[in-house]
């Protein structure tokens, strides 16, 4: 909604309006692309008036007589290059939207460049989004995408990591997390466990909401714009936990649809990449091999059969697959089987009287027609996407994997042993193995003696394993 409004130059769309959309360009940066890219489709961009979106630092024409929506972040080069555009008169008006709050001294720059481009009077609109965060799903969102692994769970927890490092990281985070409430338009009753990461950010974001409010004039909860907010009763809750807590089930090898092809497959900001297989045909010798080809799909809300499905087990799915497509064929069976009727020669009476009683059937079945195809495009969307994890499963062993740590996890007597699983050379990669063992390691009541655990490093070692990660999990524990 909040994105909706800002393509609207920041006016809540008028529901019953017939009018054409306004047309304009929008401009954004990385950032900018990712909060956008896994809720607005091209199409409903198209539907708002957006003709073309462009990246900041792309080199883009002049277009004199058209508005431009900017989406970015507000940072010195991205400023530079937004003076840099009203110098040159790119476009008819600007409407400037910042992700995060922009400073007063970057808002003087711009305001300068402006004076000095004459450009005053086209800057229409300047507005803090408050929009730095990734929502994934109507209930999931993440922090970052771009530079994420400066705020990951590495960066946090690695021994040489400076102070002004750790301030940055944490302002990174109370950032993502203050906008995510101003859009939300809530303030949170906010708990943390004590003495780790989670309590420095729970303490910033209390004293930064907390400023927020003091001023009642400025304060971003108050007004019309939501609703309220900070007198309604009904305040979320917000947990802050640190990963430290459970290390174990970020490294469990899963089971559900969702999961895996997360876990297996090149999936980001809910679209899969996935490479084709170059067919089984052979190519003849000397000849050069087939390019793979790379297709990428995205599994969004409006796909029935991923809402459905995301959370069931993986052989639930593969028979779901199945089922959908078993339907799929009847119905076009029927849509041939009518075509084929209509086909008739002759005037005589019976074929008439059929052919009126069929014209309802095939206007039925017409209609039906964007329905069906809509339906085959997502049947095959994920019968190539299941296989692809199916044939993870089956070169990594993965079902093996996930009972047997489930086992480990759940305390209960295992049938074979460890050792057995990490030298099967068979089984899964070595990050699998390593996976495997960090979870005993972490789950064991009592850790197990240096003899056993000589014997496991050496296994590791002839299965190829890198074995930093399991120092690091042993000094942690």
């Amino acid at each position: 909604v909040a994105l909706k409004r800002m393509l609207n130059f920041n006016v809540p769309p008028v529901k019953n309006s017939t009018g054409e959309p306004v047309w304009k360009v929008l401009i954004y940066d990385r950032f900018g692309q990712d909060i956008i890219s896994p809720l607005l489709s091209v199409k409903e961009l198209r539907d708002m008036g957006i003709t073309l979106h462009l990246l900041l630092h792309s080199d883009r024409d002049a277009i004199p007589d058209v508005p431009a929506v900017y989406f970015v972040m507000p940072t010195e080069e991205n400023i530079d290059r937004m003076c840099q555009d009203l110098r040159n008169q790119l476009y008819e008006s600007y409407y400037l939207n910042f992700i995060s709050a922009i400073s007063r001294s970057k808002l003087e720059d711009i305001a300068n460049a402006a004076i000095g481009a004459n450009a005053v009077t086209q800057v229409a609109k300047v507005f803090d989004q408050y929009l730095n965060f990734i929502t994934l799903e109507d209930d999931m969102f993440v922090l970052c995408n771009q530079n994420k692994e400066l705020v990951s769970y590495r960066a946090i927890n690695r021994p040489d990591i400076t102070d002004t490092e750790m301030e940055t990281i944490m302002d990174t985070i109370v950032d993502s997390l203050f906008c995510f409430f101003v859009t939300l338009g809530a303030i949170p009753i906010i708990r943390c466990s004590r003495g780790t990461a989670a309590e420095m950010v729970a303490v910033k974001l209390d004293k930064k909401l907390r400023e927020n409010l003091r001023d009642a004039r400025n304060s971003l909860f108050t007004g019309d714009t939501l609703g309220a907010g900070q007198f309604s009763f009904q305040r979320p809750l917000l947990v802050l936990v640190d990963r430290n807590i459970d290390l174990a089930t970020p490294l469990h090898h899963t089971w559900t649809y969702q999961a895996l092809v997360h876990d297996v497959l090149d999936f980001h900001l809910n679209r899969v990449n996935l490479e084709e297989s170059a067919g089984t045909e052979s190519t003849p010798a000397g000849a050069r091999p087939k390019k793979k080809n790379k297709k990428s799909y995205d599994l969004t809300t409006s796909d029935k059969f991923w809402q459905k499905h995301k959370g069931s087990p993986f052989p639930e799915v593969a028979e779901s697959v199945q089922q959908e497509l078993e339907s799929y064929r009847a119905q076009e069976d029927e849509v041939k089987r009518l075509k084929s009727i209509m086909g008739i020669e002759g005037e005589d009476e019976g074929a008439i009287s059929m052919l009126s009683d069929n014209t309802a059937k095939l206007t039925s079945a017409v209609s039906s027609l964007p329905e069906l195809l809509e339906k085959k495009r997502l049947i095959d969307l994920h019968t190539n996407v299941a296989t692809a994890v199916l044939e993870h499963i089956k070169t990594r062993k993965l079902d093996v994997y996930f009972e047997y740590e489930e086992k480990i996890m759940s305390k209960s007597t295992l049938d074979k042993s460890l050792l057995d699983m990490i030298s099967d050379p068979d089984a899964g990669t070595p990050e699998d193995k390593m996976r495997l063992f960090l979870i005993y390691y972490i789950s064991s009541a009592q850790a197990p003696s240096e003899i056993d655990l000589e014997q496991y490093k050496k296994a590791l070692m002839d299965a190829g394993c890198n074995l930093a990660p399991l120092s690091y999990i042993k000094q942690w524990k």
